[in-house]
């Protein structure tokens, strides 16, 4: 099942669905979180993404240019997209890749973009993240058919 919008492709809503056709993709470069005071500008900083929080607006950004900003930061990170193109409103799929991932001891940053999930996981555990994404997809296909 997808959801609809006109003039945008749908998103999958289909838990089974989004597992068995997840595909990952390791971004090149580490990342890193930044927070600025609040009302502080954003725009001329090279952010992948900002969220204006009420202490303060935090970016995700690479750490080469956090560091060119002088730019305090933390959790350095690897961006992994996940290349299934989950519905804003689907349930489950972040769950189940966050528990996956806590179970290798490893903590997960999601963030939701309007076509795909992104998951910031610690710089040192990229290749097991890897791992376990694409074992939850082969997983998926074992129990529901592919």
């Amino acid at each position: 099942m997808t959801t609809e919008t006109p003039g945008i492709k749908a998103g999958e809503l289909e838990l089974s669905t989004l597992l068995k056709t997840l595909k990952a993709t390791l971004v090149d470069g580490v990342y890193v979180f930044v927070t600025r005071p609040p009302g502080s500008p954003t725009d001329h900083l090279p952010a992948r993404m900002v969220f204006h929080e009420a202490e303060g607006p935090t970016l995700i950004m690479l750490q080469k240019d956090a560091e060119k900003h002088a730019l305090d930061h933390a959790f350095a990170c690897r961006m992994i997209t996940l290349d299934v193109h989950s519905a804003l409103e689907a349930v489950g799929f972040m769950a189940v890749i966050a528990t996956k991932l806590a179970a290798h001891d490893m903590g997960v940053n999601p963030v939701a973009g309007f076509f795909h999930d992104h998951v910031f996981v610690p710089e040192d555990k990229a290749d097991e993240a890897m791992q376990v994404l694409a074992q939850i997809a082969i997983d998926a296909q074992t129990t529901t058919g592919a």
